[in-house]
């Protein structure tokens, strides 16, 4: 979070190209061409005694917490008594629309049962509802860098009716709790339970918590089944 507080006071960052290292763009990060800034964290604690250096910055933060032990998530605080108690404070400090929580991926293998994320889920609900009003979720991809190394834990993503059984549970206990439940990036339609796709970078929260209308278009280089605005 070092690096990301000094760009800001130096006003600028430099972007390298993904698909072409040699070409980088200098991209002005003053307040005035900024319209929003979107965190993602399983952390926030180390950068929460300096938002108010945000303070002319439309922002909102993705927080992730799972109910993963170690063997998943590793260095990582406490989640319970460290990480969830963070979760709460940075809401009362900014405002529940402007922290999102992440519950994803959802993954099977061991300990890690249908029963177990619907635990779970609820238990998580009951210390959250207040703090939040949206929690997206998403299911386990298989892609090739993470393959190798998740292979010994036995972990796969969910069979279709394991999802769908996982996500009528989450947004039946997420309605309990006054909560919504979206998708990241899932091609699968849980509408009949009432799930819908989200966007993480979502124009329309920014135009809300910044008061601005922001008209921008969807990400056309991310997958098909994203629905995130464009950005940088």
């Amino acid at each position: 979070s070092e690096w990301f507080w000094n760009r800001l006071r130096e006003g600028y960052v430099l972007v390298r190209n993904p698909m072409n290292p040699h070409r980088v763009s200098r991209i002005a990060l003053s307040s005035d061409v900024v319209d929003g800034i979107v965190f993602w964290t399983k952390n926030p604690i180390p950068m929460m005694d300096r938002l108010a250096l945000l303070r002319d910055y439309p922002y909102y933060v993705q927080f992730t917490l799972t109910p993963y032990g170690d063997d998943i998530e590793q260095n990582l605080p406490p989640k319970r008594e460290v990480l969830i108690p963070a979760f709460r404070r940075l809401s009362e400090h900014i405002g529940r629309e402007r922290v999102i929580w992440r519950y994803d991926p959802i993954l099977m293998g061991g300990r890690y049962t249908i029963d177990y994320h619907i635990r779970a889920f609820r238990s998580m609900c009951d210390r959250l509802a207040g703090y939040t009003d949206t929690c997206i979720i998403s299911f386990l991809d298989l892609y090739r860098n993470i393959s190798g190394r998740i292979a010994p834990l036995g972990i796969t993503p969910p069979t279709k009716e394991e999802a769908d059984e996982i996500a009528a549970h989450f947004a039946e206990i997420a309605r309990e709790y006054g909560l919504s439940v979206v998708t990241c990036a899932e091609d699968g339609d849980y509408s009949r339970f009432g799930i819908g796709h989200g966007a993480c970078i979502d124009a329309d929260r920014l135009s809300r918590i910044g008061g601005v209308p922001l008209k921008v278009g969807r990400d056309k280089n991310q997958r098909s089944s994203c629905g995130c605005a464009e950005s940088i």
